[in-house]
């Protein structure tokens, strides 16, 4: 169920609320382009500035615009293990296919601490993704501990943003290779799979959901040769839309596409003209826009 190209969807604003309606239309729009799951409030849509009502909103919005087409793989992470608790039973309630929690960032739990919290949260009863990302938590998983956590029956998967695609042999081995393991990070996708991945929750999928899942259906079908086309073609997005923090640069180039405001909440800002301008080229060279757009 959970592979291929899944955009770890932004969260549209409007005047400083949420714009439930764009971020139906968003919903509409991935699932006509191909992509293969949608992954809403993780941090590329702007769950830390998201209050929880907001928060539970979003998710309930995606599931039932889904309507089934896809599935919802809801992030539900939190540093706080009863916090998480109430996310992941909420996901579960409407019907999200999964969550998507992340290691506890902040607090910086033990290896030790990682494997009470996860445990805690494999007994309410909804597949769980692990979301590994070090630079952003201070914490990282190790594959020993990975290992540990896949032997739970609702601990399925790794969305993994650690830039190493060794790590997935090395997880592959402490998890067996059923683990669904997901790239977190775009620019290594291709090697990610290479070495036994099996898709990539995309903040770029965002902005060219088709050119992301043609890339990761290429690679599911064995064709790396295709697939190193579609790298060459989106890698400069992929740079360009991480000159400043992702999501605000994937909400600028949604904005070009005219699919949804460039609107972020502090104390994230609306991006440098020279950023703009690096991800207008980008575009370009993707073919998401003509040369003269």
């Amino acid at each position: 169920m959970f592979k291929g190209s899944m955009p770890a969807l932004v969260t549209p604003f409007a005047n400083g609320a949420v714009d439930f309606d764009t971020l139906k239309k968003l919903v509409d729009w991935h699932v006509a382009e191909g992509s293969s799951g949608i992954v809403p409030v993780g941090t590329t849509g702007e769950s830390p500035t998201l209050s929880h009502e907001e928060h539970e909103q979003v998710i309930a919005c995606v599931v039932e615009a889904a309507r089934g087409r896809v599935p919802v793989i809801a992030g539900a992470g939190s540093n706080n293990t009863v916090e998480a608790i109430r996310f992941v039973e909420y996901a579960r309630d409407v019907g999200a296919a999964a969550a998507l929690v992340v290691t506890p960032y902040y607090n910086k739990p033990t290896q030790r601490g990682l494997i009470a919290h996860y445990t805690a949260l494999n007994a309410v009863g909804i597949p769980i993704l692990i979301y590994n990302i070090p630079p952003r938590s201070v914490i990282d998983m190790t594959p020993a501990t990975m290992g540990e956590l896949a032997k739970l029956p609702n601990i399925i998967g790794v969305k993994d943003a650690t830039g190493d695609i060794t790590r997935v042999s090395r997880q592959r081995a402490t998890c067996g290779a059923d683990f669904i393991q997901l790239s977190g990070e775009d620019a290594s996708a291709l090697g990610f799979n290479a070495h036994g991945g099996v898709g990539c929750i995309s903040v770029t999928a965002n902005v060219a959901p088709r050119l992301c899942a043609e890339f990761q259906a290429a690679m599911l079908a064995g064709d790396y040769a295709k697939a190193l086309d579609y790298q060459d073609r989106l890698m400069p997005l992929h740079e360009a839309i991480f000159i400043e923090p992702g999501l605000v640069g994937a909400k600028y180039a949604l904005s070009v596409l005219g699919r949804c405001s460039e609107e972020v909440r502090l104390p994230l800002t609306v991006l440098e003209d020279r950023t703009k301008s690096a991800i207008r080229d980008a575009m370009r060279h993707a073919g998401l826009i003509d040369q003269h757009g």
